[in-house]
Parts: C-alpha cells; sequence; structure tokens
C-alpha cells in the first residue's frame, strides 16, 4: 500500500475532524514526538524509554518498507495536521499460522475516548480481512481498562493471561491476550 493513502476520515465525539491515513517520511517528528510523549507519560507501552530520532528514523524506515510491500499495514490518525495515535496490523508470509495477524494501538493522551481508537480498531479489522487473515490477535496491560473495554467492544475477547509479565514503578502486570475470529 502506498504511504499517506487516506483510509478513512470522520468527526471524533468533540466534533473534530480525523484523517486515518498510512503513514509517510514526513510523519517522523510527529511519530517521534506521539511515542515520547506516551514514554513520558508512562503509558501501559512496552517501551520505557525515550527514543532517539536516529532509532525512529530506523522503524519508519522498516514500517514504510513492509508498507509498500504489503507485508504489514499501519494507519496513523490525524487531527488538526498532528499524528495523534498510530497503530499496525503484522503477519506472517509463510510458515502454519500466517492466517494469523497482530494489532497494535496508541492514542495520545488527551485523544483517548473520542472514538479514535474505535474506527482505527475497525479499520485493521477490514484490512486483515481483506489480507485473508482468519485470526488477529492483541496484547494489552490488565490494568488498562479502557483499552480492554474497546477491544470487547469491536469483537475482541480474552483467551489467556501472562502473569507478572509487565515490572511497571515496582508493580508487576498481567498481560492478557486477546482475540478475534473473522470468520
Amino acid at each position: 500500500m502506498k504511504p499517506g493513502k487516506i483510509i478513512h476520515t470522520f468527526s471524533s465525539r468533540d466534533g473534530r475532524r480525523v484523517v486515518l491515513r498510512t503513514p509517510t517520511w514526513n510523519d517522523l517528528d510527529e511519530l517521534l514526538a506521539l511515542i515520547n510523549s506516551l514514554v513520558e507519560e508512562g503509558a501501559n507501552i512496552s517501551i520505557d524509554e525515550r527514543i532517539t530520532r536516529e532509532e525512529e528514523i530506523d522503524w519508519l524506515s522498516k514500517t514504510l518498507t513492509l508498507l509498500e510491500k504489503d507485508e504489514a499495514f499501519y494507519v496513523v490518525a490525524e487531527v488538526n495536521g498532528r499524528v495523534v495515535s498510530n497503530s499496525e496490523l503484522r503477519w506472517k508470509r509463510t510458515g502454519h499460522d500466517r492466517h494469523v495477524g497482530s494489532i497494535g494501538i496508541v492514542i495520545a493522551d488527551g485523544f483517548r475516548g473520542l472514538g479514535i481508537g474505535t474506527e482505527m480498531m475497525r479499520v485493521l479489522i477490514e484490512q486483515a480481512r481483506e489480507t485473508g487473515l482468519k485470526v488477529l490477535t492483541l496484547s494489552v496491560y490488565a490494568n488498562n481498562e479502557p483499552a480492554k473495554h474497546l477491544y470487547e467492544r469491536v469483537g475482541f475477547i480474552e483467551v489467556g493471561r501472562i502473569p507478572k509479565k509487565f515490572l511497571k514503578d515496582g508493580e508487576y502486570i498481567d498481560d492478557i491476550v486477546m482475540t478475534r475470529m473473522l470468520e
């Protein structure tokens, strides 16, 4: 898929126009600001240290290559010209589990609860169907109730837990594994 392709536009719950599109090189600084804002916030993400610009360049280079080769699918949400969310759908090209995709999504503070996550999930699920995937999986921190609620609303169910997978601020947190069947 081409970088910068507009996938969907809609109005958020607070009336702002949201554009869901594939990322481009021009998003580099905004994506870097997004991930580092989540690190600074102490959000429930796997990264706990700020990302350097060089690391983000490396990540975005790989991301755009996978996107252009149709080996993965990425969507950003843009509000007023600012990237406020990023998501991915990844899958394997070979192997006995090539029918399974995994989803990840992050949303900046101040933009959660506005319907952006729901619309992004719908786009990712539709793309998974178009790709021919049969099963979607995701992982969520057990203490992230808003995210769990979103995933359940779009059809994911909890299928397991990895106890104490995360150690954050001196507290162990379970990792919840969720799936959604596409057939």
